[in-house]
C-alpha cells in the first residue's frame, strides 16, 4: 500500500512525507471497512439479547487503550507496524514468534470470513443459487487477481469505501425517518433493559473485536506521515473512535428499525431483514452491492497481505521454501503462498460465520494483550521511566488495556479455544523444531499488513 519513490533531495531511495493528519485516519477507516459492522450483527444481537450497541461500546472502552499503548509502541520504532514486531523487541525472540503465529490464525481467516459473507448475502439475494457456487466463485477470481498481480481493486478501495460510507448515512437517515413515523421504540433499549447480561455482552463483545482490525494498520504508514511521532498516535487513536462510534450509531439504527431480533429468519444474513425493514427491495440491493464490493475488496487486500507474510516465511525457512517461497516467473507475485492461501479458504464451505468471527478475534486479542504488555516492558522494565506521569502513561493505561483484552479474551466461546489453542500449541511444537529444542536462535519474519 505504500509507493516507493526517490526523492530528489537525498542520495537514497525513501519516501515522500506527504500525509498529514486527516489522510491517515480515512486510510485506517478504509482499511476497518465502515460496514463489517453488519457481518456478526446477527450472531452478536443474538448473543446479547438485543443489546448489540451496548457490546461495541464495551469492546470500544478496551481498543481504545490498545489504540493508545499501539500509539507509545509506534513513537518508538515509527517504522515497525505489528504486533509481533512490538512482542519480538520487548520479550524477545520466543515470545515474538508465538504472538505472531497466533496473529497468523487471524490473517488466515480473515480472507476467509470475507469469502463466507460473500456466500451468505448473494445466496439470501439469489436464493436458486446455491452458497457454495459464490464462495468457490469468489475464492477463484480474489486468488486469480492476486496471482496477476492486479493493482485496479486496491485504486477502487477509496471508491468502495465512500460508497460504503454514502450506504451508512442513507441508512441511518431512513432509520431517523422511520422513528418519526409510526410507533417509536425505546430509543434506549437497545443500550439497557431489564434482561440485560453483563456475561451475555461481554462474551459479544469479545466476537466484535473484528471489527475494529485494521486501526494499527496506520503505523505502517509511518515513513510517509510528515510528522509521524505526533500524527502517527493520534491516527491510531482517532481511527478507533471514530469507526467505534459508526458501529455503535449504525447498530442502535438497526435495532431502532427491527426490534424483534427474535424474528430473524437467519442469523448470519440478519442485516437483509434489517434492510428489508429499513426501505424495501431499494435498500437490500444498495446493501448487497455495497457490503459484497466491500466484502470483496477486503478479500483481495487480505489475501494479497497473508500471502506475503507466508511468501516471507518461505523465503526465511520458517515455512517450507518450496512451496511458500515460490514467485511466479512471470507475474512476479507469490503463486505458491498465494494458492495455499486459497485452498484454505475453501474452508469457508464447511465453516459457520460464529466460529470464523470467534477466530479472528482470538488471535487478535492474543496480539493486542502483547502490545499492551510491550509498553510496560519497554518503558517502565528496559527504559525504566518511573516518574508519576510515566507510571500513568506506561503503567495505568496498559495495563487497564491489557486486563480488559484479557477478558475479553476469556470470554470467547470454548470451541474458539479448542481450535485457537491447538493452533497455539501446534506453534510451539514447530518453534521447538525449528529452534532444534531451543539450541538455535528463532528465524525472523516479516509479519506487517501489505
Amino acid at each position: 500500500m505504500t509507493h516507493h519513490t526517490a526523492t530528489h533531495s537525498g542520495e537514497d531511495r525513501s519516501l515522500k512525507r506527504i500525509l498529514g493528519l486527516p489522510s491517515l485516519v480515512f486510510f485506517g477507516l478504509a482499511y476497518m471497512v465502515p460496514l463489517t459492522v453488519f457481518t456478526t450483527y446477527g450472531v452478536v444481537t443474538q448473543e446479547t439479547g438485543g443489546h448489540l450497541p451496548t457490546a461495541y461500546i464495551v469492546t470500544l472502552a478496551a481498543m481504545f487503550f490498545t489504540a493508545y499503548s499501539y500509539g507509545r509502541m509506534v513513537e518508538s520504532y515509527p517504522a515497525a507496524g505489528s504486533a509481533y514486531t512490538y512482542a519480538r523487541r520487548a520479550f524477545g525472540g520466543h515470545t515474538g514468534f508465538m504472538v505472531g503465529w497466533a496473529l497468523l490464525l487471524d490473517y488466515i481467516f480473515l480472507p476467509m470470513i470475507n469469502y463466507l459473507v460473500i456466500g451468505i448475502y448473494m445466496k439470501d439475494y439469489f436464493p436458486a443459487v446455491p452458497e457454495a457456487v459464490w464462495i468457490v466463485g469468489a475464492i477463484g477470481i480474489v486468488t486469480a487477481l492476486n496471482i496477476l498481480g492486479i493493482k485496479l481493486v486496491a485504486k477502487m478501495n477509496f471508491l468502495i469505501i465512500a460508497f460504503q460510507l454514502v450506504f451508512l448515512g442513507v441508512f441511518i437517515a431512513i432509520s431517523l425517518s422511520a422513528l418519526g413515523s409510526g410507533e417509536t421504540p425505546s430509543l434506549i433499549a437497545p443500550f439497557y433493559s431489564e434482561d440485560l447480561s453483563g456475561t451475555a455482552i461481554v462474551a459479544g463483545a469479545a466476537i466484535l473485536c473484528l471489527s475494529f482490525l485494521g486501526f494499527d494498520a496506520v503505523s505502517t504508514l509511518s515513513e510517509e506521515t510528515r510528522e509521524p511521532r505526533r500524527d502517527i498516535p493520534r491516527a491510531i487513536m482517532l481511527c478507533t473512535l471514530v469507526g467505534g462510534t459508526l458501529f455503535i450509531i449504525a447498530s442502535w439504527a438497526g435495532h431502532m428499525v427491527f426490534p424483534e431480533w427474535q424474528n430473524f429468519r437467519n442469523a448470519d444474513s440478519a442485516a437483509v431483514d434489517v434492510m428489508r425493514q429499513a426501505g424495501g427491495t431499494f435498500m437490500v440491493t444498495f446493501f448487497t452491492a455495497a457490503y459484497v464490493a466491500g466484502c470483496f475488496a477486503s478479500a483481495m487486500a487480505s489475501q494479497a497481505s497473508v500471502s506475503r507474510i507466508l511468501f516471507a516465511m518461505g523465503r526465511d525457512k520458517v515455512l517450507p521454501n518450496s512451496v511458500f517461497g515460490k514467485i511466479s516467473q512471470r507475474y512476479a507475485t507469490p503463486i505458491g503462498a498465494t494458492l495455499v492461501v486459497g485452498a484454505i479458504s475453501l474452508l469457508a464451505l464447511v465453516i459457520s460465520l460464529s466460529l470464523a468471527a470467534n477466530m479472528i478475534s482470538f488471535g487478535a486479542l492474543v496480539a493486542f494483550s502483547f502490545v499492551n504488555l510491550s509498553v510496560l516492558k519497554h518503558f517502565l522494565i528496559d527504559q525504566q521511566k518511573r516518574s508519576g506521569s510515566d507510571l500513568i502513561r506506561y503503567g495505568l493505561l496498559p495495563g487497564i488495556g491489557f486486563l480488559l483484552t484479557v477478558w475479553l479474551w476469556t470470554s470467547l466461546s470454548s470451541t474458539t479455544f479448542e481450535v485457537g489453542l491447538t493452533w497455539v500449541a501446534a506453534g510451539f511444537l514447530y518453534l521447538v523444531y525449528l529452534t532444534r529444542l531451543f539450541r538455535e536462535g528463532v528465524p525472523d519474519f516479516e509479519l506487517q499488513e501489505a
